[in-house]
C-alpha cells in the first residue's frame, strides 16, 4: 500500500511539473470542442403515427375454411423490413433528395445516410407505428415522412396476394407430382392383385391365413355332409334289400294275402264299395248287384292267376323278383337314387375343397413374403393418397384465402397523426454536448501532463532513483527554498488556478447564454 501511494505521489508530482502545457492543451481542446459543437447544423424531426387495424369481421366467419395468417406478425415483419435499399431509393426519388447528387458515390452515401436516419418504432402493443426522419430542413424531413407513409401502406398491398399465388402454384406442382406417384402406386397394386388373384378374399383383401381357415372349414363341412349322405344312402339300401327280401318271401309262401297286386287290389276295393252302395238300395236279385258280384269274382280270379305267375317266376329266378311294382319299393328306390346322386356330388365337392386346401397350404409357405409386399404396396398407396388429398384440400383453402385477402385486405392502415415537422431543432443537444466538450478538454489536459511526465521522467525520491538505476546511494543534497522562491511558487499556483477557473467560468457563461438562447427560441 505504501509503495502504491509512493508511485501515485511520484506520478502526480511529475504531472504537476508540466501543468502549464496541460492547461494550454485543455484550452485548445475546449476551443476546438466548442467550435465543433456550434458548427453542427440543426436538425429537425418530422414524424407520423399509423394505426394498423388487424381485426376483420369476415375472417372469423371463414375460420376453418380458409387459412388465417398471423396478420400482426406480417405487419411487424413489414415494419422491420421496410427500410431496404430498393425502398430507400424509391423514397429518395419521391422526396427529391437526389436532385443535387450526380455521382454514384454521392448517391450511395445519400442512401446510407437516409437508411441510418429513418426510424420505424412500435408504440406499445396496440399496433401503432411511428415513422420519423431527421433533416436540416423541416420541409424536406416532412416530405420524406410523407413518402415513407405512402411506401409503408403500399408495401402491404399485393404481398398477401403474391404469397397466395405462389402457394397455389407450389401446391399445383406438388399435386402433379403426387398424381404421378399415385398412378404408379395404383399400377403396382393392380399388377400385384392380378398376379395373386387366387389368394384374395371376396372383399379384395389379401388374407391367406383367413382364406386357409375358411377352406378348412368348408372342407370339414363337406366331409360331414358326405358322411351324412353316405349314411342315408346305406340306410336306403338296407331298406330296399329288406323290402325285396320280404316280397320274395311272400311269393315263396302259400299266403296269397301277403302278396301285393296294387292295381287289381285297387279295382277290387272299388267294386266292393260299389257293391255296398248297391245293396243299400237293391236286393240280392237286382241285376246290378248280381253284375257287381260277378265282376268282383272275376277280379279275384285274375288276382289269383297273377299271384300264381309271380310265384312261378320267383321259383324260377329267386334273385330277380317282380316285386318292383310295390309303392314302398318304388319310393325306397327313388330315395336311394337321390342319395347316390348326392353322395357323388359331395365327393366331388370334398375333392375340390381338398385340392384347394392343399394349394392354400402350399401357398402359406410364401405367405409372409407376399403379405409383406402387399402391405408395402398398400402403405405406399395410402401415403400418396393421403398426401394428394391433403394437397387438394390445401389448394382449395389457399384459393379461398386469396379471395378472402382480396376482399378484406391484410389490414386497415389508419393515419392517426399526419406527417408534421418539429418547429424547433431536436438535434444536436448543445446543452449536453458543451459539458462533454469541457470534460474532453480537462481529460486532454490531464493526458498531456501524464504523457510528458512519462516521457521526461524526474526522480523525486532518492530511494526510487537508487532502485531504478541499480546504483548505491551515497548521499542526498537537499534544496533549501528561501522566501523569494516560496513567493514565486505561490504566485505560479495562483496563476494556474486562475487560468483553470477561467476555463470553467467561460464554459459556464457559454452554457448560460446557450440555455437562454434556447429558451428564447422555444
Amino acid at each position: 500500500m505504501d509503495e502504491l501511494i509512493s508511485q501515485v505521489t511520484t506520478i502526480a508530482r511529475g504531472m504537476w511539473k508540466h501543468r502549464w502545457r496541460g492547461l494550454i492543451a485543455a484550452w485548445v481542446v475546449a476551443i476546438i470542442g466548442v467550435m465543433t459543437v456550434m458548427s453542427v447544423p440543426d436538425k429537425y424531426e418530422a414524424s407520423a403515427r399509423i394505426y394498423v387495424d388487424t381485426q376483420s369481421i369476415l375472417k372469423p366467419l371463414m375460420s376453418g375454411l380458409a387459412v388465417q395468417p398471423n396478420v400482426e406478425q406480417q405487419v411487424m415483419m413489414l415494419s422491420r423490413t421496410l427500410i431496404t435499399r430498393p425502398n430507400v431509393e424509391k423514397l429518395i426519388r419521391m422526396a427529391d433528395l437526389d436532385l443535387g447528387e450526380t455521382s454514384k458515390a454521392q448517391q450511395d452515401a445519400l442512401i446510407d445516410q437516409v437508411s441510418k436516419t429513418l426510424q420505424i418504432k412500435t408504440v406499445g402493443r396496440d399496433n401503432i407505428y411511428t415513422l420519423a426522419y431527421r433533416d436540416t430542413s423541416p420541409e424536406r424531413a416532412k416530405k420524406v415522412v410523407q413518402s415513407l407513409v405512402s411506401i409503408f401502406v403500399e408495401s402491404s398491398m399485393g404481398t398477401s396476394r403474391q404469397d397466395s399465388d405462389a402457394a397455389k402454384k407450389f401446391i399445383d406442382e406438388q399435386i402433379k407430382t403426387y398424381v404421378a406417384k399415385l398412378e404408379e402406386a395404383e399400377a403396382r397394386l393392380k399388377e400385384f392383385k392380378l398376379r395373386n388373384i387366387e389368394l384374395q378374399s371376396s372383399t379384395g383383401e389379401l388374407n391367406m391365413a383367413g382364406q386357409l381357415g375358411g377352406i378348412s372349414e368348408q372342407l370339414r363341412q363337406a366331409r360331414l355332409e358326405l358322411r351324412e349322405a353316405e349314411n342315408a344312402r346305406d340306410a336306403a339300401r338296407r331298406q330296399l334289400d329288406l323290402e325285396r327280401a320280404t316280397q320274395s318271401k311272400n311269393l315263396m309262401s302259400d299266403n296269397s294275402g301277403a302278396i301285393s297286386t296294387p292295381e287289381i287290389d285297387a279295382r277290387i276295393d272299388a267294386q266292393k264299395r260299389n257293391l255296398d252302395a248297391l245293396l243299400q238300395r237293391f236286393t240280392e236279385q237286382h241285376p246290378d248287384v248280381v253284375g257287381a258280384r260277378r265282376l268282383i269274382k272275376d277280379l279275384e280270379d285274375q288276382k289269383r292267376k297273377e299271384i300264381a305267375e309271380l310265384r312261378k317266376a320267383a321259383l324260377a329266378n329267386p334273385t330277380s323278383t317282380p316285386a318292383n311294382n310295390s309303392l314302398a319299393y318304388q319310393e325306397i328306390s327313388r330315395v336311394m337314387a337321390t342319395s347316390e346322386v348326392l353322395v357323388a356330388s359331395l365327393r366331388a365337392r370334398v375333392a375340390e375343397y381338398d385340392a384347394r386346401y392343399t394349394k392354400s397350404l402350399e401357398a402359406m409357405k410364401v405367405a409372409p413374403q407376399i403379405e409383406a409386399e402387399y402391405a408395402q404396396l398398400n402403405r405406399d398407396y395410402e401415403i400418396n393418397k393421403k398426401n394428394y388429398n391433403d394437397l387438394v384440400s390445401r389448394r382449395e383453402s389457399a384459393a379461398m384465402s386469396g379471395e378472402l385477402d382480396s376482399a378484406t385486405g391484410v389490414a386497415d392502415f389508419r393515419l392517426i397523426d399526419p406527417p408534421r415537422a418539429s418547429p424547433k431543432p431536436v438535434a444536436p443537444n448543445r446543452l449536453l454536448l458543451m459539458p462533454l466538450a469541457l470534460l474532453a478538454a480537462l481529460g486532454a489536459g490531464l493526458g498531456v501532463t501524464f504523457l510528458l511526465s512519462q516521457l521526461r521522467a524526474v526522480y523525486y525520491d532518492a530511494y526510487a532513483m537508487s532502485e531504478s538505476l541499480g546504483l548505491p546511494l551515497l548521499g542526498v543534497v537537499s534544496l533549501v527554498v528561501d522566501d523569494g522562491g516560496a513567493q514565486r511558487r505561490k504566485s505560479e499556483l495562483i496563476k494556474f488556478l486562475a487560468a483553470t477557473s477561467a476555463l470553467i467560468v467561460v464554459f459556464g457563461i457559454g452554457m448560460a447564454a446557450l440555455f437562454l438562447m434556447s429558451k428564447q427560441a422555444g
